[in-house]
């Protein structure tokens, strides 16, 4: 059991684990997670950490198959500019290893924005704490899940 899986329980809302065996050699998780368990790219997302004005982490949850606006993000969480954070900061801010972060269960918890677009499903993926596991959750549950906010946050 992953905490994400553990939060989730707890939680008693409605979700699914689906595991598949990640390849090593594949360094495009989310993608990988899309094509191993036969869903739309769109469905899967991805649990980005950034660093917003150089100071505040914060979480960007967006589809596999789109490309994270650095400009949206930073906007949403209050700031001028964000780039991607650290390897090492990510890993000690949640807890979980690359390829594996979920937006759930994080050991510090961040501002979390969920791209709008998973509004247009019942249920979406996220990693659920562990390369080659996913865990399946309406976008409402995940939004109580991490205090997360719906904001447009693709790039077009």
């Amino acid at each position: 059991m992953t905490p994400a899986i553990n939060i989730a329980k707890k939680a008693k809302i409605a979700f699914e684990i689906h595991s598949y065996t990640h390849d090593p050699s594949n360094q495009s998780y989310g993608l990988e997670a899309s094509e191993k368990l036969g869903l739309a790219p769109e469905k899967v997302f991805k649990t980005l950490i950034v660093t917003v004005d150089t100071r505040e982490l914060v979480v960007a949850i967006i589809p596999v198959s789109s490309m994270l606006s650095m400009k949206q993000i930073a906007k949403a969480a209050g700031g001028k500019k964000a780039e991607m954070a650290n390897a090492s900061d990510v890993e000690r801010s949640t807890g979980y290893i690359l390829g594996g972060v979920s937006p759930i269960g994080q050991k510090k918890r961040l501002k979390t924005f969920i791209d709008a677009s998973a509004e247009d499903f019942a249920t979406i993926f996220v990693s659920a704490g562990r390369r080659g596991l996913e865990i399946e959750l309406s976008p409402q549950d995940l939004a109580t899940l991490t205090d997360g906010k719906m904001v447009a946050i693709c790039a077009e």
